[in-house]
């Protein structure tokens, strides 16, 4: 069942992007940098089986980002997505800042309040550690993957080869983020075995989201001259 739902949420958010592009032009593709990054944080305390794998959530909405990028890249260069990726830095450190200043608040004693707040502090007391790891492994990959983007659109520059210059950056990158995140988040908490694993899981499935997102980084080059920006 976790499969189908996968696929649910592969779709929506692959067709969020295009609807944040189509309705609101290049400052929707930049909202959406923050939005994507914030979700994949706090989906990410969430481990599940995947394919008959350990894995964790936030992958797909994760790796839209580099869609982003890539569509920016693409349609406006390389400084339009340079300042996506900081404002996703941005809106990370914010997040965390905000919400642990949050936890120090004491609830009312009823058990409403009680359980929200233990709820909240399960999920955003873990932030500054999965933040510090999202923030380095974002800034590396996106940095590598905006790079490697322009080194291959100068090699294949015809924009029948927007795949090509679209998978070959965001594949290495993909590989460069899951390492770096899943090591400074998770070692010393999930067992050596299921930290490999992780890895692996993660990767697979931002290869896939990042294999099936090419066609949207096509569409969004055909819908630009609907776009007003």
């Amino acid at each position: 069942m976790n499969e189908i739902w996968w696929l649910v949420m592969l779709i929506a958010n692959f067709a969020m992007v295009t609807a944040a592009y189509r309705f609101f032009g290049k400052i929707g593709l930049f909202v959406w940098v923050p939005v994507s990054t914030i979700l994949a944080n706090i989906q990410v305390v969430q481990t599940v089986e995947l394919f008959g794998m350990a894995a964790t959530l936030g992958n797909i909405v994760y790796a839209t980002s580099f869609l982003v990028t890539d569509i920016l890249s693409e349609i406006y260069g390389k400084e339009e997505a340079k300042k996506a990726v900081w404002i996703g830095f941005f809106s990370l450190i914010a997040m965390t800042l905000i919400m642990n200043l949050a936890l120090l608040f004491a609830p009312l004693a009823d058990e409403f309040s009680q359980t929200t707040s233990q709820s909240l502090s399960h999920i955003f007391s873990l932030m500054p550690r999965i933040a510090a790891a999202s923030l380095i492994a974002y800034l590396v990959s996106q940095q590598h993957d905006i790079w490697a983007y322009h080194f291959w659109r100068k090699r294949f520059p015809a924009q029948k080869h927007i795949w090509i210059r679209n998978n070959l950056s965001t594949i290495v990158s993909q590989l460069i983020d899951s390492v770096i995140f899943t090591l400074i988040a998770f070692l010393g908490v999930l067992d050596t075995t299921v930290l490999i694993e992780v890895i692996l899981s993660t990767y697979v499935l931002k290869f896939i989201v990042a294999a099936a997102d090419t066609p949207f980084v096509y569409l969004a080059v055909r819908i630009k001259s609907m776009v007003k920006d």
